[in-house]
């Protein structure tokens, strides 16, 4: 609101930093006291009290992420080596040791081993090309840069916005970002810097819309309407384990369909709440002027002119032949993008791949088609010089994702988080806990190793084999155990900055305020984890006590 303690203050802000004003006082009926505080060695900045407020305040103060990640690399180093003196060690849940017939043990390896430091030095053109979420950055990119360009993001998002109930973009772009998840990662490359452009197209803080999509594809990971790729990968683990230790098993990729919708269900609204009643005013109003984006002014009420409508027409009749081409990959002779020999949960697994080429291809062409409609493209040399300017905006990512994709395999290097996860699963297997509880403590052990672990495949692979079959031995099913981990997994995710896409989320946010710290995303984000992990805790607990089904033939307890 227009006379709210937020818009006060950033009122007095600008007209101060417009002025110049050096030591300023200001009057107690203006702002409450100790909230606001300006000073001429600290550029204006705006400091806001409260527990966020701190967080925000001592997270940016900490260095660049570049810096931050080194930091960080030195300090596990550090800890591997006193690791591997101490003996620091768990036995591995599945390997076994040929030589004595029992499990083998895994110990912490230091990084400055004869070996590691070998590997540190001779792949590290592989370590940086092969970080997991690199080469999907730059693909969509590509695309998604001659598009936001051409203007096709903008007017796109501001016809859609146009005479829309503002209140209700948050939950459209929550839902889109929880079903974008069948899409794979490409819904961290797409989903959640267009929520940007639909907020701010709308009049909302685009930063909020960004914060909900992200709360969306990676706080919901698990959620869903539909089982996807991640269901079968999860459960072909969860399979693994069970036969490893009791035989013949085949899991249900269906197992967990009803558990993940009510997923959804429970997330949507505390996202939207979250969003809308506690992020969105805490962020205040938008600044244009603090934006790093090109053309990040305030439009959202501009009509749209006839050369902007004839852009989306062309747009659109692009977007529709790359559909119906992607259609007939999918349907057509040979069906390229089906594995018809592999089992049916799994034979849409090349179609899920190819989608991050699909949204390369579809921006790119139907950015274009806008830009040849609208008169912002020219010519092809238009085309590759907007081609061009999207690797150029990347080129602070590229710098972040070298040093972050270095912690990630040296961390793995260590085999600390191994050795970690195994000893976590152990601890839950000692205690006495009746279902309902040792199935609650299963998701806080599982958030919490998703701050040092951040692949939910990877992770599950580490624990499943101690965690699956320690619970059937307690009567719980393999689908709730996997469902319990996935609760766990999605709620931390978004607060990490190991997980991956992390650091280009933050880049995503500074383009529209510049002055976006490491501290700002993750005060952010937490309030969005805090309340998705007691939803979470909360409806696992109620299914388990009422014993709902978790899938088609799937129930919480075995018979």
């Amino acid at each position: 609101p227009a006379a709210s303690d937020v818009y006060k203050r950033q009122v007095i802000f600008t007209v101060l930093s417009k002025i110049g004003a050096g030591t300023t006082t200001l009057s107690d009926d203006l702002v409450t006291p100790n909230i606001l505080t300006l000073s001429p060695t600290k550029n204006f900045e705006v400091e806001i009290g409260g527990f966020l407020g701190w967080i925000e305040r001592n997270g940016n103060k900490l260095p660049d992420p570049v810096f931050l990640f080194l930091w960080l690399i030195l300090a596990l180093v550090l800890i591997s080596v006193v690791a591997d003196l101490v003996g620091f060690s768990a036995a591995h849940p599945t390997l076994v040791d040929p030589a004595t017939g029992t499990k083998a043990i895994i110990s912490a390896s230091s990084l400055l081993s004869a070996d590691n430091i070998a590997r540190l030095w001779i792949d590290m053109p592989k370590t940086f090309t092969h970080f997991h979420p690199l080469g999907y950055v730059l693909v969509v990119m590509l695309g998604a840069g001659v598009a936001e360009r051409a203007g096709l993001f903008g007017t796109g998002m501001r016809a859609a916005a146009r005479d829309k109930p503002k209140e209700l973009l948050t939950p459209i772009v929550v839902l889109a970002g929880m079903l974008g998840n069948l899409a794979a990662d490409a819904a961290y490359v797409v989903l959640i810097p267009l929520a940007g452009i639909v907020f701010h197209a709308a009049g909302r803080h685009p930063i909020a819309g960004i914060a909900a999509a992200f709360a969306g594809v990676s706080g919901g990971f698990s959620a869903n309407l539909l089982p996807g790729q991640l269901d079968a990968l999860l459960f072909g683990i969860t399979e693994a384990s069970v036969i490893a230790v009791f035989g013949d098993f085949s899991a249900n990729i269906a197992g967990n369909w009803f558990f993940i919708v009510g997923m959804t269900v429970v997330f949507l609204p505390v996202i939207w709440f979250v969003t809308d009643k506690i992020i969105e005013p805490r962020l205040g109003n938008f600044d244009p002027t603090l934006a790093a984006a090109t053309g990040a002014g305030d439009e959202s009420d501009k009509p749209l002119s006839d050369s902007e409508k004839k852009g989306l027409r062309y747009a659109g009749l692009a977007a529709l032949v790359v559909t119906l081409l992607w259609l007939v990959f999918l349907f057509g002779p040979g069906t390229p993008l089906i594995d018809e020999s592999a089992p049916a949960d799994a034979q849409f697994a090349p179609f899920y791949k190819s989608l991050v080429a699909a949204f390369f291809l579809l921006f790119l062409i139907a950015g274009w088609a806008y830009g040849k409609g609208a008169g912002t493209i020219a010519d092809h040399r238009d085309l590759v010089k907007m081609m061009t300017g999207s690797m150029e905006d990347l080129a602070y990512y590229l710098v972040l994702a070298f040093t972050a994709a270095h912690f990630v395999a040296m961390f793995g290097w260590s085999d600390l988080g191994l050795i970690l996860a195994v000893h976590g699963a152990n601890f839950l297997g000692g205690t006495d806990l009746p279902a309902a509880a040792l199935l609650a403590a299963i998701i806080i052990v599982s958030a919490l190793l998703n701050l040092f672990v951040g692949s939910a495949s990877a992770k599950w692979a580490l624990i499943a084999p101690v965690m699956v079959p320690m619970l059937m031995l307690l009567g719980i099913s393999p689908e709730m155990a996997t469902g319990a981990y996935r609760v766990g997994d999605s709620a931390t995710n978004i607060i990490t900055p190991l997980m991956v896409y992390f650091p280009l989320i933050l880049i995503f946010c500074q383009r529209w305020q510049s002055s976006f710290g490491l501290g700002s995303l993750v005060a952010t984000m937490l309030p969005y984890s805090i309340a998705l992990m007691i939803a979470g805790l909360t409806m696992t607990i109620g299914w388990v006590i009422l014993d709902l089904p978790l899938g088609p033939g799937a129930s919480v307890f075995l018979d």
